[in-house]
């Protein structure tokens, strides 16, 4: 392991902070050196430190820009692109002890410091008697702060929408330690350019984000739950677009034979192996509605050919299944190593991209078994390969920009919620045009002069 030894630089730094709070111990640092896309490249931080304060991150962000060095803004650590890798010679910010919390029943919201996990915020709205939504299949162990920072949405998005439809207002650290407030805790608010939507999703090169005011909604109804296998993936696509054609579920989620099966593997708990794909779908409506929409998806599944369909409103059996889908990204992974794609297409182009991913990992002699959030469009292939294995190391590689590729043929996105991070930046230009790379890197330079944050994220 490479040493990270504390210059004087770094010495008045820490003498500037409370104790403890720059690390420059090698073994503790060495531990923040890569996220969960496990770049092989990542480099050694300068130091890391984990503030709890804004002050605190002003602090940092003021020596950063003074000394020219670069800062790298990390969570949880759970970004499947990248986002979060470490730069030799960088400060790594982690806002992990960032936890601070408080609900609002008034107006509705939860103001919250980055560090708090999803499942946190979720729990304590709860305990108010109110709902945050978004939930990424990571809910348990990913951070508001990158939720925010790469726009997560999760499985009930297709009804509910995503982080940024949850953001009213938020405090973000700029380049030169300006700490500025953005928006506030109102529905409605007209006044000057949409600043905090533009740092929603910015993956931390704008600013460092150190508070968030949450919308939040009154409790979600209890859900009924409709599972049913199909023969191949083309029928389940076809089950997809009869749903969505009549009405927009609370949840709509796909999983192939391959992803059924890593999880049957890992949960018994008695899914059907022999089926070609799954679907879970889910209706909250209340009173005769909620009847009305189980008897729609129902009938979709049915029509298009699913051996057996499973019906309950039984909370229970409901949160199984939605817990095995959850389950599919992890189950996978003790199968090998993985490469994992977040791209979306509209609707209709669904059944065409799932059957071009499997054009391309027969072209390329590797398994990818996709998994998606199928109400909104969104998938998740997973490119599986043995690390040991050089040449299939390199199929791999290519298969996942003949995914993207593909996708952006299709008018879809390269990253639906997970974001462009460094293992995609290479086709951002392909999907939003050379104008847009312009416009994007004019406002980089604006807010980020001498392009300290988050460096080869994005850009």
């Amino acid at each position: 392991m490479t040493h990270v030894t504390a210059t004087p630089t770094v010495t008045a730094l820490a003498s500037s902070l409370p104790p403890g709070m720059v690390v420059t111990d090698p073994d503790i640092v060495g531990g923040y050196r890569q996220d969960r896309a496990f770049d092989p490249q990542a480099g050694t931080p300068l130091a890391l430190i984990r503030p709890h304060t804004t002050d605190q991150v002003q602090t940092v962000v003021r020596w950063c820009a003074t000394h020219r060095v670069p800062v790298i803004t990390r969570g949880a650590g759970t970004s499947l692109s990248g986002g979060s890798t470490a730069v030799d010679g960088a400060v790594m910010i982690c806002t992990e002890k960032m936890r601070e919390l408080r609900i609002d029943t008034a107006t509705r919201t939860a103001v919250v410091q980055p560090g708090l996990f999803n499942s946190e915020v979720k729990a304590a709205a709860a305990a108010a008697g109110l709902w945050y939504p978004p939930d990424p299949s990571s809910f348990e162990i990913c951070s508001i702060g990158g939720n925010v920072a790469t726009n997560a949405g999760g499985l009930c998005c297709v009804k509910y929408g995503v982080t940024t439809d949850y953001v009213l207002a938020l405090e973000v650290v700029l380049a030169d330690g300006r700490a500025v407030a953005l928006g506030g805790n109102r529905l409605k608010d007209s006044a000057g350019l949409s600043l905090t939507k533009l740092f929603v999703g910015s993956e931390g090169v704008l600013g460092i984000i150190t508070e968030v005011t949450l919308r939040l909604l009154p409790p979600q109804p209890p859900a009924a739950t409709v599972v049913a296998g199909f023969a191949d993936v083309d029928a389940a696509c076809a089950a997809v677009l009869a749903v969505t054609a009549e009405m927009r579920p609370a949840m709509l989620e796909f999983m192939d034979g391959v992803a059924i099966n890593a999880v049957e593997d890992h949960l018994r708990m008695g899914l059907d192996r022999t089926a070609g794909a799954m679907l879970v779908a889910q209706s909250d409506a209340v009173g005769p509605a909620a009847a009305a929409e189980v008897e729609i998806i129902t009938r979709a599944f049915t029509a298009h050919g699913a051996a057996e369909v499973f019906a309950t409103d039984d909370a229970a059996e409901g949160e199984a299944f939605t817990a095995a889908r959850r389950m599919a990204i992890p189950a996978l992974e003790r199968t090998g190593s993985l490469l994992l794609e977040d791209v979306g297409v509209p609707l209709p182009a669904l059944p065409t991209l799932i059957d071009g991913i499997a054009a391309i990992a027969d072209r390329q002699r590797v398994t990818i078994s996709v998994i998606a959030h199928a109400g909104d469009g969104n998938t998740h292939p997973l490119i599986v390969f043995d690390p040991e294995d050089a040449d299939e190391h390199q199929r791999a590689e290519v298969a996942f920009g003949a995914v993207m590729d593909l996708a952006i043929g299709l008018g879809g996105t390269i990253t639906g919620e997970h974001g462009v991070g460094r293992l995609k930046k290479a086709w951002l230009p392909d999907q939003v045009g050379p104008d847009v790379m312009e416009l994007t890197a004019v406002i980089k330079n604006a807010l980020d002069p001498d392009g300290l944050f988050n460096p080869g994220v994005m850009l």
